[in-house]
C-alpha cells in the first residue's frame, strides 16, 4: 500500500494526538512513580497533566521534580566523602533534648559542639557593621555566601571590606546565588572584586533560559542556594535570615524595612558552617579546601563553659523532609512555650498538624508573620491555614512595621533554631539552607526577647477577624494553598 503525500497530511492530526497521548501517559507515570512525594502532590500533578497536557507536561519537567541533576549530586557526594569529618566538640546536651541533637546529626553528621559564644545582633545595620569589623580584623581567610547581595550601601560596605582584606594578604572567597544576586554578578562591582583578588563563584548559575529549557533533565531550574553563611578565620560564623543588603531592600522597597535576625558565634561551631561552605565552593570552583578543614578546632572559651550549638544544612541533596522533621520534633518536645517567626508559612501536613497538636497539648504556641508579604501568593496560602490553627489555640500575630524576615523558633526558653529556612515547601524541598540549633537558655533568651519585641509591634489575628473574611477572600486563599503540592 503506497501512501501519498496527501494521505500523510491527512493523517498528521491523528499522529500528533497519538504522540501527545503517549507522552502524556509517560509523564503521568513519571509523576506517579517519583519517590518522596506526598499523595496530594501526585494527584495535583496528574490532574494538571491530564487537563492541560502540553502545558502540564512542560511545567512538570521544569518544576515538578526536586532534582539538581545526577552529575551535580554525584559531585557533591564525592566532595563530602573526601573532606575530613568535623571533630566532635563534646557538646553536652541535656537528656531531654538529646533526641533533637541525634535527629539533626542524622542529616549531615554534625553533632553539637561546645566552647561557643553567641550574640544576637541588634538589627540589619548592626549586623553589617559587625561583619565589616570582623572582616577588617581577619588574619587568614574570609568566606561569605549570600543568596541576595545588592550593590547598595550595606552591600557596598562589605565589598569594600573584602578588597581591604585581600590587599593585606587575607584569602577571601565569595559565593552568591545566580538568581538572587544576578544584579551584583552583572555589575562593575563584581568585576572590581575579582580584579582586586577576591575569589568568587556563582551558585546554580542561570545561564541562557532557552538552553535551560532544552536541558530540563539536568535538573530543576528554580532550585536555589538560599544560604547565608559567614566564616572568618575558622572560628567566627554568622547564621540568620539576613541577606547582604540594606534593610530598605530597594529591589522590593514597598515592603521595607526588612526585619532580620542574625546570631554571631565565636567558637568551634564555625567549622560546621565552614564545611557547608567548602562543599559548595569545591563544587563550583574545583579548589580543594581539605587542608583548611584539617586544622584543629579553635575554642574561645572552655568547652564546659561554652554554648552547645549544632549546624543543620539542608537542601535537595539532603535527606528528604529533613527540615520539617526537625521543626516537628521541636514542636512535639515543647512543654510550656513555642514562639515562631517566619515570613512565609506554607507548611506540609505534618507541620500543620504538629503545630495544632502543640497548642492543643496546652503549650503556649505563638506564630508571628508579616502583615504585608512580598508575595501575594504566599500571603494568601499562609492565611488559608489560620482558621485551623486558631481553633487549635495557636496565637497568630501579624507584624506591622515592615516585612518580618526573621526565621526563628524558640522552645521552652531552652532551645532555639535560627537560620535561613522559611516554614514553606520551597525551603523544605528546593533550597539549600543553613540553620543552627542552640541548646542554651541564655542564648535562647536573647532570641525570645527579640521575638517579644516583634510581638509588641504586631496585631493579633483572632477567629472574629478570620470569620469576617469575605467568601472571595477565602476562595482566593484556599485556591492558592492548593497550589502548594505542585512544588
Amino acid at each position: 500500500m503506497n501512501l501519498t503525500f496527501e494521505d500523510l497530511v491527512a493523517a498528521t492530526p491523528l499522529i500528533l494526538v497519538v504522540v501527545l497521548t503517549v507522552l502524556q501517559v509517560a509523564v503521568i507515570f513519571r509523576a506517579i512513580l517519583r519517590p518522596h512525594r506526598d499523595p496530594a502532590s501526585r494527584i495535583a500533578w496528574v490532574a494538571v497533566i491530564g487537563v492541560l497536557p502540553l502545558v502540564g507536561m512542560i511545567a512538570y519537567l521544569l518544576f515538578g521534580e526536586t532534582n539538581i541533576g545526577r552529575k551535580r549530586i554525584a559531585r557533591r557526594q564525592q566532595i563530602r566523602d573526601t573532606l575530613p569529618e568535623c571533630p566532635a566538640g563534646g557538646g553536652e546536651v541535656p537528656q531531654a533534648y538529646r533526641h533533637l541533637a541525634h535527629l539533626a546529626a542524622s542529616i549531615d553528621s554534625f553533632t553539637p559542639v561546645s566552647g561557643n559564644q553567641a550574640q544576637l545582633l541588634a538589627d540589619s545595620n548592626a549586623m553589617i557593621d559587625s561583619l565589616v569589623a570582623d572582616i577588617d580584623a581577619a588574619e587568614d581567610h574570609v568566606h561569605l555566601l549570600f543568596y541576595i547581595w545588592l550593590t547598595d550601601n550595606n552591600g557596598g560596605k562589605v565589598l569594600a571590606a573584602l578588597e581591604r582584606a585581600v590587599a593585606r594578604g587575607v584569602t577571601c572567597r565569595v559565593i552568591v546565588d545566580g538568581l538572587g544576586s544576578r544584579a551584583l554578578v552583572n555589575s562593575k562591582q563584581w568585576k572590581s572584586l575579582r580584579q582586586a583578588g577576591v575569589r568568587v563563584a556563582v551558585a546554580l548559575a542561570i545561564g541562557s533560559p532557552l538552553l535551560r529549557l532544552l536541558r530540563v533533565f539536568r535538573g530543576r531550574i528554580d532550585l536555589r542556594n538560599h544560604r547565608k553563611i559567614v566564616v572568618i578565620d575558622d572560628h567566627l560564623t554568622y547564621c540568620g535570615s539576613q541577606n547582604c543588603a540594606d534593610p530598605e531592600f530597594r529591589i522590593k522597597a514597598r515592603y521595607a524595612p526588612w526585619v532580620d535576625a542574625v546570631m554571631r558565634f565565636d567558637g568551634p561551631v564555625a567549622r560546621q558552617n565552614q564545611i557547608l561552605f567548602a562543599v559548595d565552593w569545591m563544587q563550583y570552583t574545583g579548589e580543594d579546601l581539605t587542608e583548611l578543614l584539617s586544622r584543629p578546632l579553635r575554642a574561645t572559651v572552655e568547652p564546659d563553659r561554652g554554648i552547645p550549638a549544632q549546624v543543620i544544612g539542608t537542601g535537595p541533596t539532603a535527606r528528604h523532609s529533613a527540615m520539617p522533621e526537625v521543626v516537628v520534633a521541636l514542636l512535639l518536645t515543647a512543654r510550656s512555650e513555642v514562639i515562631i517567626t517566619t515570613p512565609y508559612y506554607v507548611p506540609d501536613e505534618s507541620m500543620q498538624n504538629a503545630l495544632c497538636a502543640t497548642a492543643l497539648s496546652g503549650v503556649a504556641t505563638t506564630l508571628i508573620v508579616p502583615a504585608r508579604n512580598d508575595s501575594r501568593i504566599v500571603a494568601g496560602a499562609s492565611r488559608s491555614y489560620y482558621e485551623e490553627l486558631l481553633h487549635a489555640g495557636v496565637q497568630i500575630y501579624e507584624f506591622q512595621p515592615g516585612l518580618l524576615h526573621a526565621k526563628t523558633l524558640t522552645m521552652d526558653g531552652q532551645v532555639a533554631l535560627i537560620g535561613s529556612a522559611n516554614l514553606d515547601r520551597r525551603s523544605f524541598e528546593l533550597n539549600y539552607e543553613n540553620n543552627v540549633l542552640v541548646f542554651d537558655a541564655p542564648a535562647t533568651a536573647q532570641i525570645v526577647q527579640r521575638q517579644r519585641e516583634y510581638l509588641s509591634e504586631s496585631c493579633r489575628v483572632d477567629e472574629l477577624v478570620v470569620g469576617d473574611w469575605k467568601a472571595r477572600q477565602r476562595l482566593w486563599n484556599n485556591t492558592l494553598a492548593m497550589l502548594g503540592p505542585l512544588l
